[in-house]
């Protein structure tokens, strides 16, 4: 941790934003923030103390009730000015997500566009909102629903996309008429007080929308605030459980989006080129640090030499260099830690005996300041080994062989992930088997990454999600209310007297 700075310091600060404005702390912590192409401090932010998730929480519940009871259509109108305002500034969110991520600077454009578009999803809210009506469902009698809004949302969000996931929250929570308190990732954390910003100047009252920066601290205050209704987290697995388990038991809504190790079968009617371009992309792009970066390829029969023949070149072809060049192909990793932590992998995966095809640690960018890693490529690697079983978060993709699709479906069900996977074939029964056998939650033919459109929902399966509800579209509406059905009766009279049978109609 930095120390507190001084007046003097000029450094950027990042603060809370609660009750509608920049709110000072009183923790006594902070942390740095890099650039992760320089490895310079370009940032510090305040690690708060439960005092100030407090201070969030309440002013998200003092604003609870009077944002619950705004009409739906001035909910949506400031979801459509959101939208207006993202568009107006992205390149500037872009920027910022480059600098403290390091991703390159078209990446982290796409990735406000995914973003942005929830935001079009929830401008939608009126329809998405509205309930189901039957008349006389009996003599007199009619039945209607409506979708009420759950109260306090939390949202904690990783520092692979600080734009992104976020947007896949808020925006819906906040046009169903909940209030909301964003506990972004320390690493990367200035994109929060940017959506704060642009809220505000959408017109959102003070305390529907509050940023606590922060740790494990305000993440264990925030599950444990009896006033919390609802969490939404991505990140990793372990931590992901722990939420699901302690805000649960806390009484708590929860959705947890855990890690994942995502496979891409290649069958051997596969168009090779096509494939072998999925899998730099999908592989190692945003250096690999996505939750559906496929890291895993299956070769399946004698596809794997003719892949292997593509795939080779277009890996040591990669550019790679600061997220500032447009030109380049992959950024550096978000800091020093996890760039030795990746390293690790490749020395675990070279001592457990998959054959090194390309090694990213020899690579020319790693004498760069910055924390650069070259792409990797393991060949020949077994289900037993740590390179294949375990997520790495970084630019290293495992092959492994086997010889029937039969196996290649065995293999992906059997792992304890099931967040994405892909198929490149030719053969569509081969696809629509695939489809409905795997055992994960998001599928693509053909298609590397298969990330839902927003009007989709996004969740993956076994130990990639904790809790019930996906996140975004239809799930995420879902998740943000409560269903409320009524059934009413105004006849003329009621007095035939109490009845104490079971009500039909």
């Amino acid at each position: 941790m930095a120390q507190k700075a001084t007046a003097l310091d000029a450094i950027r600060k990042v603060p809370n934003w609660i009750n509608g404005q920049v709110a000072e702390s009183a923790a006594d912590r902070y942390g740095d923030v890099f650039d992760s192409a320089t490895g310079e401090r370009c940032a510090e932010v305040v690690m708060s103390s439960e005092a100030d998730v407090d201070a969030a929480v309440a002013a998200a519940h003092a604003a609870f009730e009077g944002w619950s009871k705004t009409p739906v259509l001035r909910r949506a109108r400031v979801m459509f000015k959101l939208k207006e305002l993202i568009e107006r500034d992205r390149d500037e969110i872009a920027a910022m997500i480059t600098q403290e991520h390091g991703k390159v600077l078209h990446d982290a454009l796409g990735s406000v566009q995914r973003g942005l578009e929830v935001v079009e999803f929830a401008c939608g809210i009126p329809h998405l909102i509205k309930g189901e009506y039957s008349d006389q469902v009996g003599t007199g009698v009619d039945c209607y629903s409506m979708r009420q809004p759950v109260g306090v949302c939390v949202g904690i969000t990783p520092f692979n996309f600080p734009a992104m996931v976020p947007l896949w929250m808020f925006p819906l929570a906040i046009a169903c008429g909940n209030t909301f308190v964003l506990k972004p990732s320390e690493k990367d954390p200035g994109c929060s007080l940017m959506w704060a910003e642009l809220l505000h100047e959408a017109g959102l009252p003070p305390g529907v929308f509050n940023v606590v920066q922060g740790d494990q601290v305000a993440v264990n205050a925030l599950l444990a605030d009896e006033r919390v209704a609802a969490v939404s987290f991505v990140g990793s697995t372990p931590v992901a459980e722990h939420v699901y388990k302690t805000a649960s038991a806390n009484g708590k809504r929860v959705q947890a989006l855990g890690g994942a190790k995502n496979h891409l079968v290649v069958l051997p009617d596969a168009d090779m080129e096509q494939a072998a371009d999925a899998l730099i992309g999908a592989g190692y792009g945003s250096a690999g640090e996505r939750c559906m970066a496929i890291s895993a390829v299956v070769a399946v029969g004698d596809s794997a030499e003719p892949l292997l023949e593509k795939l080779k070149p277009k890996i040591e072809a990669l550019k790679i260099g600061p997220g500032t060049d447009n030109s380049n192909d992959m950024g550096p990793l978000i800091t020093e830690e996890h760039r030795e932590k990746v390293r690790s992998y490749i020395d675990i995966g070279e001592k457990e005996g998959a054959k090194l095809v390309v090694d990213g640690r020899t690579h020319e960018i790693t004498k760069s300041p910055g924390y650069f890693l070259g792409p990797t490529l393991f060949d020949h690697a077994t289900r037993d080994m740590r390179v294949y079983r375990e997520e790495i978060f970084g630019p290293v993709l495992t092959m492994i062989r086997v010889d029937t699709f039969d196996e290649a479906i065995k293999l992906i069900n059997d792992h304890e992930y099931g967040n994405g996977t892909s198929i490149f074939t030719r053969d569509g029964d081969a696809a629509r088997e695939f489809a409905n056998g795997i055992e994960v939650g998001m599928v693509g033919i053909n298609v590397p990454i298969p990330v839902p459109l927003a009007f989709h929902s996004f969740g993956g399966w076994k130990r990639s999600l904790f809790g019930d509800t996906s996140i975004y579209g239809m799930e995420g509406v879902r998740f943000y209310t409560r269903l409320k059905t009524i059934t009413s009766r105004w006849p003329t009279g009621i007095r035939a007297g109490a009845d104490f049978s079971m009500p039909t109609m």
